[in-house]
Formats: structure tokens, sequence, C-alpha cells
């Protein structure tokens, strides 16, 4: 932590980040916006139980990355110190949803790269959410993996277990989930789940330097070829949202513009000077 900036680590630079205006009202995240890069941080802040998260904490990580994708029994069950800032904390009893799915789903679906920062443990729940991510970045000296479902009778069967054996093998993630054995970052990136192993002290730097190399990048392009890195694994869900972003571009052509305008005047369109590309 930071006196400064309570509830960040001390890896935290003040001044290449501002918190946004959610900052405020979460509790255990903090959410903050670059100020020399395009970028936002979204991390945990647990440290009480070493950034374990609960219902509310899941929660509003949704909340951060829908507000960064907008901007550029049955489950786990609420009691009544779960719920996040904001959140009913009237939720039925017995009544759960594993909504660490739809934090997934928002990590794959935001169309813009998600790069997940390891500074220590990554376990759980919190091992499958680096899966998921598009890069990760673990810090050299503090960075462990581990995978404990089967120890606590739970099981990631979507992309915690099916989309870490893309990245690894299948005897690898087999591995990985039977024995729950810890790797460090070193062993992570060779067997190709983390990207790279850094000094601890340059984490946030190496992260920063990523960002801003992709914003020199195309948008399109990049945001086409995280869909098009998806399809493979993600079936019609995957085609879906690849067709539609294609689609949406269509729609910005002057040949989708011909066709609208034929519509609406009620006419037949003329394409004629729009060629076949071979």
């Amino acid at each position: 932590m930071t006196e400064d900036e309570p509830g960040v680590s001390a890896l935290f630079d003040a001044d290449r980040w501002r918190p946004t205006d959610l900052n405020a009202e979460f509790r255990d995240v903090t959410y903050h916006r670059g100020t020399d890069v395009g970028a936002v941080r979204i991390a945990l802040d647990r440290p009480g139980v070493r950034n374990a998260f609960r219902p509310g904490t899941v929660d509003e990580l949704y909340v951060a990355l829908d507000d960064a994708r907008v901007r550029g029994g049955s489950g786990y069950e609420y009691r009544d110190d779960d719920a996040g800032a904001g959140e009913d904390r009237e939720t039925p009893e017995n009544v759960g949803r594993l909504h660490v799915l739809e934090v997934q789903r928002a990590i794959r679906h935001l169309p813009k790269p998600v790069v997940a920062v390891v500074p220590g443990w990554a376990v759980g729940g919190g091992h499958s959410l680096h899966v998921v991510c598009d890069l990760t970045v673990a810090s050299r000296e503090h960075a462990r993996f581990l995978q404990t479902d089967p120890d606590v009778a739970s099981f990631d069967g979507g992309f915690g277990s099916a989309y870490l054996a893309r990245q690894v093998g299948q005897k690898r993630a087999r591995e990985i989930f039977f024995l729950g054995d810890t790797y460090d970052a070193e062993e992570a990136v060779a067997m190709g789940m983390a990207n790279a192993a850094v000094p601890h002290e340059h984490l946030e730097e190496r992260a920063l330097e990523w960002a801003a190399e992709i914003e020199t990048k195309s948008p399109t392009a990049v945001r086409m070829l995280k869909y098009a890195f998806n399809l493979a694994d993600d079936g019609m869900v995957g085609q879906q949202v690849f067709a539609g972003e294609a689609t949406r571009l269509a729609y910005t052509t002057d040949e989708a513009r011909e066709g609208r305008d034929a519509f609406v005047e009620d006419r037949d369109p003329d394409f004629s000077e729009f060629p076949w590309h071979y």
C-alpha cells in the first residue's frame, strides 16, 4: 500500500494513473485510467484475504470491465458482507450464480486486449481469470500459479481448463488441475500460459509499455484479430461476435450506404461501381 493512494500496491505509480469516477464507489476493486497511455488499471483490493474474491468483488470487476468497454449449491451465494458497492444485499438465500463466468466472458468479448498483471499468487478462480486474459505478465520473484479447484470440490470446465489446454497442451493442463502443483513465473512462461516474467519492481512498467505499444496499432485490426483468435474456441458465440464486428465494419462502406439508401428510397440498388475482389 501507499500513503497517498490507499488500496493500491507499492508498484502503483500515482503520476501515471488517475482514479475514475467509479473508483470511489468500489469496495473490493480499484479502477484507474492512464494519464499518458490509453489504458485502464483494474486491480483487486482485498489484502486481508490475499485478494480472494467474493461475489461483490466479481460484480465490481464486471462493472469496471463494462465501463472500460464503453469508453475506448447452485453457485456462490451472497452473505451480508459479500455485496460490492451499490449491490443489492437482499439476494434470496440458496440462490447463487457463477457470475465470475460473466466476468470471464466480459474479458473475452472486450474489443480491446486485456493484460493480466500477476504480482503474487494467481490461485483457483484468479488463475482462471489470468488464463482468459489476452496477455499475462508476472513477477519473476513473487508470482505463483496454482489451480486448486479439485481441492475444494469445484471445477472450471470452461475457459479455465479448456482454454488453458490450448495454451499449454492437454497433458500439462491436466497436470495443473489434477496434481495442484505450484509454478513460478519462469515456469509459467516456459509452458506457454504467461508471456513474460519480469523483475517485480518493473511489473506495471512492463504492462504499460505493452499498452503503449498496442495503442500505436490499428484499433480495428487489433479488435478483429482478438475476435479471430477467439473464434476457433468459442464456437457459434465466437462466430457471432466476429461476424457482428465484420458486419459493423461493412456498414461503414459506400456499398452498404447504397444498399441502405436504395431501400429507404424504394428503388433498386446499383452496385455496379463496386468491384468483385479476388
